[in-house]
């Protein structure tokens, strides 16, 4: 009879040190993967961003809710680009010589035939060539792959949610806004239940949205993202 007590407490110790264990482990562990996760979330909300951003230069300021769109503007379009050589002095910088004016100067040369002012100016070491280069190859690396870029990672090929607006400001100039974002329900799908119900709680006392956002159609922030 004793020995059956014995083994009974035996195995009640056990059951509460790994219940205590998991209580102290399960937290920590939680937060270890979300920040994984949270790593290549925003890697890739970092993509769509700087997508965004050359797709606005090319678009007289305005942005795209559309992920076809964007991937197709990264895979197939060309973008300038400025190649440099030489510099203006802090001589030529004082006497109020801007790039600006040393590529007009050159260009006139190039058209009449006459380099007397660009060589009086000390500008013939001065070069600006501009090219036309594929976005894909500029922004991004090597092997990136656009179409993987609406992707939510570790979202079970869930999509972000992408949103563009136009708008104006008081004095009735022109603004246009953007922003991309995943909730944590998403990518962080499969983990403690309980955990992202309290992230979700805390994100919503905070008045923050309950995930990873980059840009905002609300409010103007210059495509930060709520990680920065």
């Amino acid at each position: 009879m004793k020995t059956v007590i014995n083994v009974v407490l035996v195995a009640c110790v056990c059951v509460l040190v790994y219940i205590c264990y998991g209580s102290i482990m399960g937290p920590i562990e939680f937060e270890e993967t979300q920040k994984a996760r949270e790593a290549q979330v925003i890697a890739r909300l970092i993509d769509i961003r700087k997508a965004q951003l050359e797709y606005r230069n090319q678009h007289q300021g305005h942005y795209t809710a559309s992920f076809d769109t964007l991937i197709d503007f990264v895979k197939t379009q060309k973008i300038p680009y400025v190649a440099k050589e030489g510099v203006l002095s802090d001589e030529q910088l004082e006497s109020g010589m801007t790039e600006k004016k040393a590529v007009k100067l050159i260009e006139k040369a190039k058209k009449t035939g006459n380099w007397r002012e660009v060589e009086k100016a000390g500008l013939m070491g001065f070069k600006r060539d501009t090219m036309w280069v594929s976005v894909l190859d500029t922004i991004y690396p090597k092997g990136f792959n656009a179409d993987s870029m609406r992707y939510v990672p570790f979202g079970g090929g869930k999509q972000f949610e992408m949103a563009a607006k136009s708008d104006t400001t008081k004095s009735g100039a022109p603004i246009y806004l953007f922003e991309a974002k995943t909730p944590y329900t998403v990518y962080l799908q499969g983990l403690d239940k309980q955990e992202i119900i309290n992230l979700i709680d805390m994100a919503t006392k905070l008045s923050r949205y309950p995930g990873l956002q980059v840009g905002s159609i609300e409010t103007p922030n210059n495509g930060a993202g709520n990680w920065e």
